[in-house]
């Protein structure tokens, strides 16, 4: 129901509907915007750039067809890391709202960059290569952390709620660590520069065994002091072991690549650099039942080597007598060994002699006449029999010679007819009458003349 103030008519038309005043109207849209339109990002140029004495900013947002009145408040800007202008394009992470005084519509600016890529993650990819290559980020040169510190020093902010985090889980896991707070602002102008002059001191005091530097989580603009060169370089030189808590387990930071070891998150870091009293407690309890176990079994150890001692010392007459019975035994085995010894190396002598007997040049002498008369028999043998093989292979081929040699045909009545070229007549043809010519018979030759 419409409120009307006092001296002022209610303004109900005729039909009895209410009418709303200018202020309520703006009120009503302001509310169904913000409420109905989440945070988004808008992309455009600044113009009409604005900074007056309060620290706000305010500028126009447009592009080639449009543009919106946009405002960001100081408590916002201070993380802005360029200086906006008239003409720069912006990437702006904003929520719609309205001003009820002009009745004009607005982005409330949360988070503002450069656009493209972003100024900040070019700056912070440019930083993480050039410290890379330097080698702050390589695990040869990190330091361990001591199993159990003394003093635990906590770089962060005194007011966070990470700082309460970190308290409660040493408080509850190891006690007896004493803890220091060293307060300073993790974000915001001039929040790198406290961070390292706390890293410097401590490295310098080395009152601390242990360092946990860390905040709890926030945007990239938030986290930034942790991206810083000057907090890397403090981090890597620092004496100190160091352990980075930023933000939640998806945020990393330079600070964590730099640091000795990176927690998660700073309830994790209070873990890491804690033991567990509990489990501590009985650690030490098993090893005072290991240690009281050892001192008994050690205890009844050395009683029972004083009990032989004890049974083993004698009186020096017994000892004396016993000596005495050794060294006659000790002499009776000397002389059987001497006489065994003797006999031994006879018999080895022995054997030496007949070898050398069996090696006198006389026998072998004697050997190689008889193996030289055997073999002779064996050669004399051995030709006989070859030759006696050799007549009876020539006697087999005068046989075969001779039952192929022409003189055997002419023994059968045959003969051998010549002209006087000694050329063979084997035709009529090739004589004529009066033709000397010559009969060779198997006993002798017959000269003839052709009738």
């Amino acid at each position: 129901m419409l409120n009307t103030p006092p001296g002022i008519a209610s303004p109900l038309p005729t039909d009895g509907k209410p009418v709303l005043t200018v202020s309520e109207l703006n009120r009503e849209v302001k509310h169904l915007l913000e409420g109905s339109v989440p945070l988004l990002w808008v992309g455009g140029e600044i113009s009409n750039f604005a900074a007056p004495s309060s620290g706000h900013w305010y500028f126009t947002l447009k592009d080639a067809r449009a543009q919106v009145r946009c405002a960001m408040f100081r408590g916002r800007n201070r993380s802005v890391r360029f200086q906006p202008a008239n003409g720069r394009e912006v990437l702006a992470r904003a929520r719609v709202s309205l001003y009820e005084g002009r009745g004009e519509f607005q982005l409330i600016i949360e988070h503002l960059e450069e656009a493209g890529f972003g100024a900040l993650m070019r700056q912070l990819e440019a930083l993480k290569a050039k410290l890379q290559a330097e080698g702050l980020f390589d695990l040869e040169r990190k330091k361990p952390l001591p199993y159990l510190p003394a003093t635990i020093g906590i770089i962060t902010s005194p007011t966070g709620a990470a700082v309460r985090d970190m308290i409660q889980v040493l408080g509850r896991r190891y006690p007896a660590a004493h803890i220091e707070l060293i307060p300073v602002a993790v974000q915001g102008q001039g929040s790198a520069r406290q961070i390292v002059e706390a890293i410097d001191l401590a490295g310098r005091l080395r009152r601390h065994d242990l360092l946990i530097v860390g905040r709890g989580g926030g945007s990239l603009e938030d986290l930034w002091s942790f991206n810083e060169e000057i907090v890397a370089r403090a981090l890597a030189a620092c004496p100190i072991p160091t352990i980075s808590a930023v933000g939640h387990e998806t945020d990393t930071t330079i600070a964590d690549l730099v640091a000795d070891v990176r927690a998660p998150t700073p309830s994790a870091a209070a873990e890491i650099a804690s033991a567990n009293a509990a489990a501590l407690s009985e650690e030490i309890d098993s090893a005072h039942r290991r240690l009281t176990r050892a001192m008994t079994l050690q205890l009844r150890h050395l009683h029972q080597q004083v009990q032989l001692i004890s049974n083993r010392i004698r009186h020096p007459r017994e000892q004396l007598q016993n000596r005495a019975q050794r060294l006659d035994h000790l002499e009776m085995r000397l002389k059987s060994a001497i006489r065994n010894k003797t006999v031994a190396r006879a018999q080895h002598l022995s054997q030496l002699e007949r070898a050398l007997t069996h090696v006198h040049p006389q026998h072998r002498i004697g050997r190689a006449q008889t193996s030289l008369s055997q073999q002779q028999q064996r050669l004399h043998k051995s030709m006989q029999l070859l030759l006696q093989h050799k007549r009876e292979q020539s006697q087999h081929t005068s046989q075969l010679l001779h039952s192929v040699s022409p003189l055997a045909v002419l023994d059968r009545g045959y003969a051998i007819v010549r002209d006087d070229q000694q050329r063979v007549i084997r035709d009529a043809s090739q004589v004529r009458s009066g033709q000397r010519i010559h009969a060779r018979l198997a006993q002798g030759d017959i000269a003839a003349t052709v009738d």
